[in-house]
């Protein structure tokens, strides 16, 4: 099975529930046009009702909603996709209970893309590109020529220390978009700063 022609943000925003999330309409409107609710610490019902209210909040604006990990709730809240890592529900079985969910597998290299594309992925998530704060206990940074060489297969999302200094390198690397978390939220003005991130994709 191949990879399923969908929309795939070019610059996505992961959400928690520690985000203000008053924001989120605003920096829809400012060029996020993907969001990925990422609160790993919520049970079902609690992250249920968060990715509701992000669908609310940024779906009037035409942007997406994705799920970190858990397929069940990406359905039960009415998001448009999933983002699956290596120890959650494999892209084929997901790509199977839900044909028409955008499904992103985080990849490392072109091996794995080439994976995830067989398994039905609609993308991958591609990191860490530069060092990140946001995530303990991740590998090494791949570096934007890890970019290039898996790049051509899926698109690729770049994530990893992404600002709007590094949108270019990984642009020109060959990654289709990029997902951002502390180069948004941990700015003076996020909005702005999703703004500027926005304006080096070309959005």
């Amino acid at each position: 099975m191949g990879p399923v022609e969908v929309r795939v943000p070019r610059l996505t925003c992961l959400v928690s529930e520690r985000d203000d999330l008053s924001l989120l309409p605003a920096l829809a409107d400012a060029g996020v046009d993907g969001f990925q609710v990422r609160a790993k610490s919520l049970d079902g019902r609690a992250l249920t009702a968060l990715v509701e209210r992000v669908v609310g909040a940024v779906r009037p604006e035409g942007a997406m909603v994705l799920v970190n990990d858990r397929l069940d709730v990406a359905l039960a809240g009415g998001a448009d996709g999933v983002h699956l890592g290596r120890v959650d529900v494999p892209v084929a079985a997901a790509r199977r209970i839900a044909p028409d969910l955008v499904v992103g597998a985080t990849c490392r290299t072109r091996a794995e893309v080439e994976s995830a594309a067989r398994d039905g992925a609609s993308y991958a998530g591609f990191g860490p590109v530069f060092a990140t704060a946001s995530k303990e206990g991740l590998p090494d940074p791949l570096g934007p020529a890890a970019v290039s060489a898996a790049a051509g297969v899926l698109p690729l999302v770049a994530i990893g220390g992404i600002d709007a200094a590094r949108v270019a390198a990984v642009v020109a690397a060959g990654a289709h978009g990029v997902a951002v978390i502390g180069g948004i939220w941990r700015q003076p003005d996020p909005v702005s700063a999703a703004k500027e991130i926005a304006s080096q994709l070309g959005g």
